[in-house]
């Protein structure tokens, strides 16, 4: 089954141990996968997993 769960800017700091700012940082600079959603940003977590499996592989 995928995960297909939505995150917060905070569920998201916490999962990857770094701040909200690096967050916004990383979205500002389209570095992470991330949903605008009524004007707030969301991040599913079968695609954050992509992403660090993919940062891990360089």
């Amino acid at each position: 089954m995928i995960n297909t769960e939505l995150m917060t800017i905070d569920d998201l700091a916490v999962y990857l141990k770094v701040t909200r700012r690096t967050i916004y940082d990383w979205v500002k600079h389209n570095k992470i996968p991330a949903i605008k959603l009524i004007g707030q940003w969301r991040f599913k977590k079968d695609q954050i997993d992509a992403w660090i499996e993919n940062r891990s592989l360089h």
